[in-house]
């Protein structure tokens, strides 16, 4: 269990949720889920899975700088997710992905942001490896 040492996993779970936050925050006129999506499965992101501590160990705001240039991303026109849920599905994602030890590009198809959006009211509210559990292993 576990995709990389744990020493690495509350601060990929904290800013992956604040990155994704900040997203939201600060381009109200753009599409998150697009950018979820994207990232999720994104070499970036894949990084982090294989632990390269030059990836796992960034905050936020530079891993945004870092994808946005690795990637070539740009964000698309539409409508930011609000409240706590960007920051939820960050960390959820993050956490998920280090419990079952599956590529992050994988986790998104297993569990899409639309079941994820919906489950949020009963979910978020659970300590995270529990609402981890509480969605199951990947089929």
């Amino acid at each position: 269990m576990g995709a990389y040492a744990e020493a690495y996993l509350s601060d990929v779970v904290e800013n992956q949720g604040k990155l994704f936050d900040y997203v939201a925050e600060t381009f109200p006129d753009k599409d998150t889920e697009d950018f979820i999506n994207f990232y999720m499965q994104s070499n970036t992101r894949k990084s982090i899975d294989e632990s390269q501590a030059y990836v796992n160990t960034m905050d936020a705001k530079t891993l945004w700088e870092y994808f946005c240039k690795t990637e070539e991303y740009a964000l698309k026109d539409g409508k930011a997710l609000a409240g706590f849920l960007p920051d939820w599905v960050g960390e959820f994602y993050a956490y998920y992905q280090w419990f079952y030890n599956i590529p992050s590009r994988e986790v998104v198809k297993k569990i899409p942001l639309s079941f994820l959006k919906k489950a949020y009211p009963g979910l978020h509210d659970l300590e995270l490896d529990l609402a981890v559990q509480k969605v199951g292993e990947p089929g």
